[in-house]
């Protein structure tokens, strides 16, 4: 009900200052697809975006880290000063030119990063990072991620614009591997990982590579669950790959806000493993029965639809659910002077 009331009713007003590609503009291919993606389709959108900022709901800053990071930052200089300094510098516009941002101290209007360094970009300004709706992929509760106010932005990584290839798989009885992970050692939880399980186990296949002529897709078609662990950031384009291949993905991360999780219903379909527990990963995943399991699987194809990326956007997709999610969030701002 509250997302068809959502398309009745939701107005976003996208502020058309800037330039691209720093505005504008965002990567459509990589792991911060989810970025460009979104910036694009909002650009292109009919029914909810509105010209007239008086009837919006929320006002979209359509800004990209990413394409910042590219464009102003100096590389291996470690200062992002300067990237702050833009985005303060454009806040400063918006509100000297309009009304909107005073009004609500930025409370009514959002941001959408999937950069690594979107959270920190954000505290440029302290009600953007206190007040304003922040759709972060890097949604991490120990960095200022604020569920109440903030969004959980999917991680996608899309390499070609046709995502068809990248879903569906087998059934429960055609996955003859329990769990399996290949991926770089970096960040604070796959050292452990690796250290505990890497070519231990049978049942429990974790890598750093594949073997040359190896299929990563072959490979999560073949298993029941699929390791997602944390990286650098907390945030794993593993989840959403499980979900488009139909593996259960096991969450492996204590700070990480998974997305859309006001709505959808994560542990029917998905298992999360703190990161005290990596050393009993077999013993918690072999305790799920064939028919649990077989439940697990069904959820995973049907939440598949919420992030599947459409071009143009369809109702429920990845797009519609983050609009959801600021739709939701939006409805607990209450500006200055209403009753």
């Amino acid at each position: 009900r509250s997302y068809l009331e959502m398309e009745k009713l939701f107005k976003v007003y996208v502020y058309e200052e800037g330039e691209p590609p720093v505005f504008h503009d965002g990567p459509c291919r990589s792991i911060y697809s989810s970025e460009g993606r979104f910036i694009f389709a909002m650009e292109m959108e009919n029914r909810m975006r509105t010209r007239d900022p008086e009837l919006a709901h929320v006002f979209f800053l359509p800004f990209s880290v990413v394409k910042m990071v590219k464009m102003i930052y100096e590389p291996n200089s470690h200062d992002m000063e300067p990237l702050r300094r833009t985005l303060s510098d454009y806040i400063d516009v918006l509100s000297t030119k309009y009304p909107y941002w005073n009004r609500s101290l930025g409370a009514d209007h959002f941001m959408l990063s999937c950069h690594d360094w979107g959270p920190y970009v954000s505290s440029a300004d302290g009600h953007l990072f206190s007040n304003s709706i922040r759709v972060l992929c890097n949604a991490n509760t120990s960095e200022g991620f604020n569920p109440s106010k903030d969004v959980s932005l999917p991680e996608i990584n899309l390499r070609t614009d046709i995502v068809d290839n990248q879903v569906g798989g087998p059934s429960a009885s055609r996955r003859p591997i329990l769990a399996f992970f290949a991926g770089g050692d970096h960040g604070p939880v796959r050292p452990l990982l690796l250290r505990h399980w890497k070519g231990k186990d049978a049942d429990v296949q974790v890598s750093e590579y594949l073997p040359r002529g190896v299929s990563y897709i072959n490979v999560m078609r073949r298993s029941k669950f699929c390791l997602c662990p944390s990286g650098y950031e907390v945030a794993s384009p593993r989840v959403v790959e499980a979900i488009y291949l139909e593996c259960v993905p096991v969450v492996i991360g204590d700070d990480y806000v998974l997305p859309f999780s006001d709505v959808l219903n994560w542990p029917a379909f998905s298992v999360r493993v703190a990161v005290a527990d990596i050393p009993n990963l077999k013993t918690i995943l072999a305790a799920v029965s064939p028919r649990q399991y077989i439940r697990m699987q069904r959820r995973v194809r049907t939440v598949r639809r919420h992030f599947m990326v459409n071009g143009p956007p369809r109702r429920f997709d990845v797009f519609h659910m983050i609009l959801h999610s600021i739709w939701l969030r939006r409805l607990n701002v209450r500006l200055h002077g209403q009753d």
